[in-house]
This record gives C-alpha cells, sequence and structure tokens, in this order.
C-alpha cells in the first residue's frame, strides 16, 4: 500500500510542476521566450568554438583537397630550389619540405620529376631515402 501512497504523491507533484510551468510560459512576453529558446549564448554538447590563441595555428593550415595544377615552368622553378638545397648536403623529403616551407602534396611530383631527369638521385627507401645531387 506505500507505494500507491508514494505514487500518487508523485502524480500529484508531476501535475502541480506541469501546471506552474505552462502559467509561467504563458505569462512571459513573446521576446522573452524567443531570447531563451534561441540559444545564442549558449552551445549543446560537441566540440567547443574555437578560442582566440587558436585561430593563428588555423590561419597557417593549407586548404584541404587537391592541389591547383601546376605547370611544368612551376615544377622546374620548385625542382631547381631543391637541386639547390640538396646540393648543399643530401637531404631527406621532409627536410626538403622544412627547409623550403613546401606543402607536402607538391613534393612527390617534383622529386619523380627531378630523378627522371637525373636531377637528382635517391638513396634508401620509403622515408628513409636521401636525396643528393649527382
Amino acid at each position: 500500500m506505500p507505494s500507491t501512497s508514494l505514487r500518487s504523491t508523485l502524480d500529484s507533484l508531476a501535475s502541480s510542476f506541469a501546471s506552474e510551468v505552462l502559467h509561467a510560459i504563458r505569462a512571459a512576453s513573446l521576446d522573452e521566450l524567443l531570447t531563451e529558446t534561441s540559444g545564442g549564448a549558449r552551445r549543446g554538447p560537441g566540440r567547443p568554438r574555437a578560442t582566440v590563441s587558436a585561430a593563428p595555428r588555423a590561419a597557417a593550415r593549407r586548404p584541404p583537397g587537391r592541389l591547383a595544377r601546376r605547370s611544368p615552368e612551376e615544377i622546374a622553378k620548385t625542382l631547381g630550389l631543391i637541386v639547390a638545397a640538396v646540393k648543399a648536403k643530401p637531404m631527406r623529403a621532409e627536410q626538403i619540405r622544412q627547409v623550403l616551407k613546401l606543402d607536402k602534396r607538391e613534393l612527390p611530383r617534383v622529386l619523380a620529376e627531378g630523378l627522371k631527369t637525373k636531377k637528382l638521385k635517391s638513396k634508401g627507401q620509403k622515408r628513409a631515402t636521401t636525396y643528393s645531387v649527382p
């Protein structure tokens, strides 16, 4: 029997709560309701917005996706820069990219062109490949 009295107490509390909420909503103005439900200041769950300190780092990133088509002259110019950098000392592709501040997506084509035209020679495999001038 105690469960029925508990149930009836909870039912009466729930109905009085619901009626009070409806009374408060009806008494509020339309502007108050719109500002409360717009969510302009509040954010739901998920990834938080970027902070001011993260903005410069985000601006430095390159856009995702494919690179713009490069002309043979642009590839030759980049290859010339790579040959000049590698003349000083043999380097891996990562080092070349860091020294010349190139995008990692444009390096394979230029290195392949340098190997094909014999302006560069390679030694090693995969990431351990070292490029030098013959």
